[in-house]
């Protein structure tokens, strides 16, 4: 198989000849009428029904004691290991392979992140990767979790979900457990997605999700962070709502908050898209289905969801058998208007964060010399097997 083989069958996908994105938005439901609702109300900002029912129709999908809406998925994080205690100084267990948006939530913070390897199954972090690191650097007494060289406490672990597909959850819990550590999910991009049945971002103590325009369900800009317990509900509202004490007329702020709370408007179109979520998973899943037929007898290796797992797809993935091969691919679909894109940056690549611990990193910068991703959106109308 050839590029063109994959451009001929992406078109074939999407019945077009025109540009083909990696991952656009659609708008076939209650959108326009929900927006215009909003509009007609006046209450467009972050106080109006649609924001509760956002949050009710999220936290009832995904099985989340609590939900809360946010500005984007990069505030939900940082509210998320704000909340979590996560603070200057401290260090925060993380992959290599991830948006930066999982690092600069942590930087904002003052922390700083320690880079640990991923599993090739997930594509996110491996859990024996994380004990292992823990044992040759960590201690653990009576004042918590601490690097060994440096006493800077370890305070947590965020795994991300890449392109969808769920880590080990089970296994990082355990090691979490032992270690004195914060869960905290990066559940970003997998929304509509289930480890061993439950839904990601539920397991650890908090998980953030985000809508921006290129993930399965959109608000345009938007992001939430979904509680294990209703207290940390309650608290992640009022730390997001820039830390308001309630009264009829005086402003009191008891505690320092963050402005981060999602408008009206953005909520309304989150609704509208709620209603069709379960359709848009069933065809990306179909679309999965297609791309690893294609694969099958090829160079090339399909990404497929773990057998524990049940992944939305968000974005499809293909590794290719070296790093030539890949600039081929990238270089010749891009060329002829099907947009592919390489792996993100590994994160302790990028001169902000070349400094940070991190332990030895094969299988990340093996699958980021190979990686290519393929265009994702659900076809409205998927043309015959």
């Amino acid at each position: 198989m050839d590029s063109q083989a994959v451009i001929d069958f992406v078109r074939d996908c999407y019945r077009t000849t025109e540009f083909v994105p990696l991952h656009a938005p659609s708008f076939e439901g209650n959108e326009r009428a929900y927006v215009l609702e909003t509009l007609d109300s006046t209450f467009v900002s972050s106080v109006g029904a649609f924001v509760d029912r956002f949050e009710e129709s999220v936290a009832r999908h995904t099985g989340s004691a609590h939900a809360v809406a946010t500005v984007n998925g990069t505030a939900a994080l940082h509210a998320a290991l704000h909340v979590a205690g996560v603070t200057y100084g401290d260090l925060v267990i993380t992959q290599p392979l991830t948006f930066v948006a999982t690092c600069n939530a942590l930087l904002q913070l003052g922390a700083a992140p320690v880079f640990v390897d991923i599993e090739r199954v997930s594509l996110g972090l491996d859990p024996d990767a994380v004990e292992a690191w823990l044992v040759d650097n960590a201690v653990r007494d009576g004042a918590g979790c601490r690097h060994r060289d440096t006493g800077r406490p370890i305070r947590a672990v965020v795994p991300m979900h890449t392109y969808g597909h769920p880590v080990r959850l089970t296994e990082l819990m355990a090691v979490c457990e032992r270690w004195g550590l914060c869960l905290v999910e990066d559940a970003a991009e997998s929304l509509g997605s289930l480890y061993r049945g439950r839904h990601t971002g539920t397991l650890g103590r908090f998980g953030a999700l985000s809508f921006n325009g290129n993930k399965i369900l959109t608000t345009g800009g938007g992001g939430m962070v979904l509680c294990r317990e209703e207290a940390d509900g309650r608290r992640l509202k009022h730390v997001t709502t820039t830390a308001k004490v309630a009264h009829a007329y005086e402003f009191v702020h008891d505690e320092p908050g963050f402005n981060y709370r999602m408008p009206n408007l953005n909520a309304a179109l989150g609704c509208a898209q709620m209603e069709t979520l379960e359709a848009r998973l069933s065809a990306k899943r179909r679309l999965a289905g297609r791309y690893r037929e294609l694969f099958a007898d090829s160079a090339y290796e399909f990404v497929v969801e773990p057998d524990y797992a049940r992944s939305n797809y968000w974005l499809n993935a293909v590794l290719c058998a070296d790093r030539a091969q890949r600039d081929e691919l990238l270089e010749t679909t891009n060329a002829n208007g099907v947009m592919t894109r390489p792996a993100w940056q590994l994160m302790h690549r990028l001169p902000m964060l070349s400094a940070a611990l991190r332990g030895d990193l094969p299988v990340a910068e093996g699958v980021a010399d190979r990686l290519v991703n393929l265009p994702s959106s659900p076809p409205s109308e998927e043309s015959p097997a």
